[in-house]
């Protein structure tokens, strides 16, 4: 997990602000700079280049997201609430971050640098390996790419709900999580329990 500095905080809301108003991946660097307060040089500081600006944007966003949960939930033993609570984490901010979650929304299936949200060592994928070795859960491991394809399209739905006012943080969250949860074999009653736990905060890193 890599800390992350003011500079690149302010980088990447205004990146994602950029990128969703716009439905593009491509912007300037010194459009960035413009829209981030900050100065060309600091662009190029935070590692970003001009050439691939989306991309490493995109790669920093899903490293930084997937180190938060991990960070909030690292006091978890049970794979099963680690994932209840990341799923619900991730609906959370998409309400208090539209533009996070509106970027989300249009470029996670569509470009291969969002993929960390969903594939590596940073995503959902270990917990849900680790929920099956435990027994909490029981699918098939040839079945992984289709557990990960469900849990993420159920996540990217929901945060779509929200934005469009259909559905609260709150209710798509704990249901999703709920659904998911039975999916994968955990007991109904269980499921419904662990998925309206009182939610932590999303600790930074």
């Amino acid at each position: 997990m890599v800390a992350h500095s003011s500079s690149q905080s302010r980088i990447h809301k205004a990146a994602l602000r950029l990128f969703a108003e716009r439905g593009s991946t491509v912007i300037t660097v010194s459009e960035l700079a413009e829209a981030a307060r900050v100065a060309r040089g600091t662009i190029y500081n935070n590692g970003l280049s001009p050439d691939s600006l989306f991309e490493d944007i995109a790669s920093q966003l899903s490293d930084e997201m997937n180190s938060r949960v991990i960070k909030t939930s690292a006091y978890e033993k049970d794979p099963a609430y680690r994932l209840a609570n990341g799923i619900r984490m991730y609906i959370r901010r998409a309400h208090e971050e539209p533009d996070w979650g509106k970027f989300i929304c249009k470029f996670a299936f569509s470009n291969k640098a969002m993929l960390g949200l969903w594939a590596g060592q940073d995503s959902p994928v270990p917990d849900v390996l680790q929920g099956l070795e435990y027994e909490r859960y029981s699918f098939r491991q040839e079945q992984l790419i289709s557990v990960m394809a469900m849990i993420a399209g159920g996540v990217l739905t929901s945060i779509f709900m929200v934005l469009e006012g259909h559905k609260t943080w709150r209710d798509i969250g704990s249901e999703m999580a709920e659904l998911v949860l039975i999916a994968l074999g955990v007991d109904a009653k269980e499921a419904f329990e662990i998925s309206r736990k009182e939610l932590p905060a999303l600790l930074e890193v």
